[in-house]
């Protein structure tokens, strides 16, 4: 396995206590080592933006920013702490977790990932996307670990 699906869930925090924050340096990490999994963007247009956008950031400074320095999360939190208008406020990091916890797949997504795992789309299926994306994670893990 020359490459690494992004295994760090949307629903892990760091010490500022944003979701989704983890997973997204995880990924623009992996991608400016080039190791990061095909099919996973390094910053794409779902939670990653969300949390971009949410925290009041400009999307190229933080690309850039983690291309260019590879820091630790620790540094990457710090940097953020830095950035001018950065909205770390409890209520806006509030806000900005209870939409990531909230959001749920369209229905051909939620099926589609079900159905690769085997599952049924039935009352007790994952809705939220934190969940069906981990589903989604681990399977794409096993596949490229065991073929």
């Amino acid at each position: 396995m020359n490459t690494i699906v992004p295994l760090i869930s949307s629903g892990v925090s760091g010490p500022l206590g944003v979701l989704h924050l983890p997973r997204l340096w995880l990924k623009l990490l992996l991608e400016s080592t080039g190791k990061l999994a095909p099919g996973y963007p390094g910053a794409g247009k779902g939670y990653d933006q969300m949390v971009i956008d949410g925290l009041g950031l400009n999307r190229d400074a933080v690309i850039n920013f983690i291309k260019t320095n590879k820091p630790t999360y620790p540094a990457f939190e710090a940097w953020i702490k830095k950035q001018p208008g950065a909205k770390l406020d409890q209520g806006s990091i509030e806000k900005l977790n209870a939409s990531i916890r909230g959001y749920n797949h369209d229905d051909a997504t939620r099926k589609s990932i079900l159905s690769a795992n085997a599952l049924p789309d039935d009352a007790s299926a994952f809705k939220d996307a934190v969940n069906l994306n981990n589903l989604d994670d681990w399977k794409e893990f096993h596949d490229a670990l065991v073929q």
